[in-house]
This record gives C-alpha cells, sequence and structure tokens, in this order.
C-alpha cells in the first residue's frame, strides 16, 4: 500500500478546511483533509509488517499521518508494546487533535504499570506529553483508582502554554463531575491560577453529569 497516494485519493477539501480551523496556528499544508474514520479504518486494516515500518517513519510529513500512528499506538493490545511505541511517538506530536485522540485501549488493564510513565510524561516540559499526561489521568484515575495526590501534582503544573493550561481545566471540571467533594476544595482556597480556574467552573457547569445546585454553587466562586 502506498499510504500517501491512498490519502490524497481520499482527499475532502471542505473538511480539510473545517478541520484546520479547529487547530489555530497550525500548518495546513501538512494537512491533506481525511476524515477520521477513514483514518481509523486504515489504522485497523494495515498489516503487521507495514505498521512497524511506518511506526518507525518518524517524524511523518502530514497530520494524517500522525492520525494513524495514533490510533495504531491506540489499538495495541500489549502493555509494553504500546509503551515503547508511545515513549517513542510522543515527542512529535505537535497538535491537541492527535493527542488527545491517542486514548489506548490496554490502559484500562494496567493502571498500575501506567502510573510512573504518567508521571514522566507530566515532568517532561513538553507541551503536548504533559497534556497527554493530564489526559491519561483524566481518563483513567478518577474513579475507583483516584487518589488525592492526582489532583495535586496537576494543580502544580505551571505552564503558560494554552494547550496545557486547557487540559488543566478539563481535568478539574471532570474531577468535579465524579469526586466533587475532594476536589471542590481547589476552587474554594482558589489554588488554580484565574484563567485555569474560571475556565473549570465554566466547563463544569456546561456538563450534564453536574447538578444544578453545585453549578449554581460553582458559579459563585468564579474570579472576577
Amino acid at each position: 500500500m502506498d499510504l500517501k497516494k491512498e490519502l490524497f485519493l481520499l482527499k475532502d477539501k471542505d473538511y480539510k478546511d473545517f478541520q484546520s480551523n479547529l487547530i489555530p496556528g497550525f500548518d495546513s499544508s501538512t494537512m491533506i483533509g481525511v476524515r477520521t474514520p477513514a483514518l481509523r479504518k486504515i489504522a485497523k486494516e494495515m498489516g503487521e509488517t507495514q505498521k512497524k515500518e511506518f511506526l518507525a517513519t518518524v517524524p511523518h510529513t502530514f497530520f494524517e499521518e500522525n492520525q494513524i500512528h495514533a490510533f495504531i499506538i491506540s489499538y495495541m493490545k500489549d502493555f509494553n508494546q504500546c509503551i515503547s511505541s508511545l515513549e517513542a511517538f510522543l515527542p512529535y506530536v505537535d497538535n491537541w487533535a492527535t493527542c488527545d485522540q491517542m486514548s489506548p485501549m490496554v490502559f484500562k488493564k494496567h493502571r498500575k504499570e501506567l502510573l510512573p510513565y504518567v508521571y514522566s510524561w507530566l515532568e517532561s516540559g513538553k507541551t503536548y506529553t504533559v497534556r497527554f499526561g493530564i489526559k491519561t489521568l483524566m481518563s483513567h484515575y478518577l474513579d475507583s483508582d483516584f487518589d488525592s495526590s492526582y489532583p495535586e501534582i496537576v494543580c502544580s503544573l505551571k505552564s503558560e502554554d494554552y494547550y496545557v493550561r486547557m487540559m488543566v481545566s478539563w481535568y478539574f471540571a471532570t474531577a468535579l463531575s465524579k469526586r466533587y467533594e475532594e476536589v471542590l476544595p481547589y476552587l474554594e482556597e482558589r489554588r488554580l491560577e484565574k484563567w485555569v480556574h474560571n475556565k473549570s467552573i465554566q466547563k463544569a457547569v456546561e456538563s450534564y453529569r453536574i447538578t444544578d445546585a453545585q453549578k449554581e454553587y460553582l458559579k459563585t466562586l468564579r474570579i472576577k
């Protein structure tokens, strides 16, 4: 399979324009305009040899290649292989879409082994690696595997980067919907930076998983 040729055959200019507008500042010349379901299909249908060769050819030229790379990793069933592939790929992730759509299913069965890697990602100082680490904590450690140290770690992350700050806000909004009593003090005590604080409340108020009474109280905590 000539992957680039196949991708260009699937090109949709209108979708490219739509997609590029969702990623401000992204170089649209590196985007072909292929819809996500088609990229997922390609990732699933690649042969093992082709996957291995493709994963080794980083950095990729096009956004869609990065998306396919992310989806291949997401579908991996072997935890160690998944982690190894992630560690090799994360330094090349350069946009929120690729970062956020990379959700390895194998993580659910290996949360204990995963934590040291999460800590490492959070400490990396690299925008999308940090964002991926926060997203992983949000996706896998707010239910039965929750620990009070996790929101503390996210709270301690200081960054001027919009995509990190937005993910911190998303984390706390989601945490409020699942761990309201444990996480509320972070807002009551104004422990988050003002923008992150207010954005967390905004996103929480928009959530259907938070009660009306909780939403009304959260609104009173906004910092003017």
